[in-house]
């Protein structure tokens, strides 16, 4: 109910706002939009027609659209930045956190993003400048400037008179750090902290000196899993001797997150890098064709292994029959246990709770796996194939194994891959399904065969 109340309410705005757009009524509208949450002028945006969004570009000044601006994807952004006259470009760029601005200038020509940037405001350029200069997916990359540092000698009624004049600009105003007059991290003081202090007391007084911090050069997949470990709203960023260069939010920690997630998800099913639905036909072929192609070459494996057991399969017709439930169990358990180990690499847990005790796991989850479905098939085979225990026993035993060795190499080949300082997630589901699918098969037509004569 509440969120069909809030629906009814957006559309309502919505019908307004374009209301004022068409008749151009400059005040109706201002009045209306710049009361919407940025989140939501960012969706309206996305759902009126372009003559529209080209009509809410003339009505908002650069600053005020620099937040709708942050909100939209970079899709969107470069679309829209294509329509900005150059001058309202780089006005709105001053606006900006610094590193929206610098994510943003990483994915346009060079020589544009340098035309912008002797262009735009010099401090403003400068700390987009730095924040470029980092290497992708590093904890420096992802940092914003736009923080506030206290010296130890303030007082508390300074910082907050401080406070008022800077905290409009700052990120986040809920945690405090604090450096030391060579600019090395000091101290943090959280807002309640500062509230609640006598005026007088100064910020030596108040800081705690247990700060936890990130490293420039750390990668952003750490920084965000330190953020989730300790519940913080921001982490401070230093240099290798302690300086403190900026700050990482929890916003942008949800950015990293999503973007890993994505990353993990292609990896996971072979789509690496077409996952995305802005992509073509034609641009999603050609990223997924490759995966395709060599998960194909794997497939002519198990196409030779069941060639090598032609006369078996000659003999007994009726064991080509279980060949894709065989295949298709191994490949759903050892997916299982896949899905187990990467998230235990992901959150840290092996490093918790060591590795051999996470690979014992998985193998007494497919043994007992193993046994109940070795017990239900054989029951199934029994009663549907006229009391043909021999076959029952055949088929269920080689499931057994079959289960019992998949949930192993689903939890150890990511282990490995990740010893290699490889991504684990490039154990995509699809290559431990083809490995298990020819582990499976050795083990099913290696049993038949050697029971064969007594069928």
């Amino acid at each position: 109910m509440d969120q069909l109340k809030t629906d009814r309410k957006r559309n309502e705005y919505k019908k307004q706002i374009v209301k004022h757009l068409v008749s151009r009524n400059l005040r109706a509208f201002r009045e209306t939009f710049l009361e919407l949450h940025p989140a939501d002028q960012v969706e309206l945006f996305h759902e009126i027609e372009v003559a529209q969004q080209k009509q809410v570009l003339l009505f908002l000044s650069p600053a005020e659209f620099a937040d709708l601006f942050e909100g939209l994807e970079l899709e969107d952004q470069l679309t829209v930045f294509q329509g900005l006259s150059y001058q309202y470009a780089v006005s709105m760029f001053n606006n900006m956190s610094a590193d929206d601005v610098a994510d943003f200038l990483a994915e346009i020509e060079p020589e544009r993003a340098k035309d912008i940037l002797s262009s735009m405001d010099m401090e403003e350029a400068k700390r987009v400048e730095e924040l470029m200069a980092y290497a992708p997916k590093t904890a420096g990359a992802i940092m914003t400037k736009e923080f506030v540092r206290l010296s130890v000698e303030s007082t508390a009624k300074e910082v907050i008179e401080e406070l008022r004049e800077s905290a409009p600009d700052a990120e986040t105003i809920y945690y405090l750090y604090v450096v030391d007059k060579d600019q090395r991290l000091a101290g943090v003081v959280s807002l309640r902290d500062l509230i609640i202090a006598v005026p007088e007391m100064t910020v030596d007084e108040i800081m705690s000196t247990q700060v936890v911090s990130v490293n420039e050069n750390e990668d952003q997949e750490d920084v965000a899993r330190l953020i989730q470990e300790y519940d913080f709203l921001a982490v401070p960023v230093v240099t290798p001797d302690k300086r403190l260069v900026g700050i990482i939010t929890v916003d942008d920690v949800m950015d990293v997150l999503e973007e890993e997630i994505t990353e993990d998800f292609g990896e996971f099913t072979a789509s690496r890098g077409a996952t995305d639905l802005s992509l073509t036909a034609f641009t999603a072929a050609k990223k997924r064709a490759p995966w395709l192609i060599l998960l194909m070459f794997f497939g002519l494996i198990t196409a030779n292994i069941i060639g090598q057991f032609e006369q078996t399969l000659e003999q007994v017709v009726l064991l080509a029959a279980f060949m894709p439930m065989l295949m298709g169990t191994a490949g759903n358990t050892g997916t299982q246990s896949l899905a187990v180990a990467v998230r235990g690499i992901a959150t840290g847990s092996f490093e918790r709770g060591g590795v051999m005790k996470t690979v014992k796991r998985e193998l007494g989850t497919g043994i007992m796996l193993g046994i109940t479905c070795m017990i239900v098939l054989m029951g199934i085979i029994s009663l549907f194939y006229k009391g043909n225990f021999l076959l029952a026993f055949i088929v269920g035993i080689s499931l057994f194994f079959a289960l019992s060795v998949a949930a192993v190499i689903g939890a150890t080949v990511p282990i490995i891959i990740n010893k290699l300082k490889i991504d684990p997630a490039v154990a995509s589901g699809p290559f431990i399904t083809t490995m298990n699918d020819i582990v499976s098969l050795l083990i099913y037509f290696t049993v038949a065969t050697t029971l064969i004569d007594k069928l």
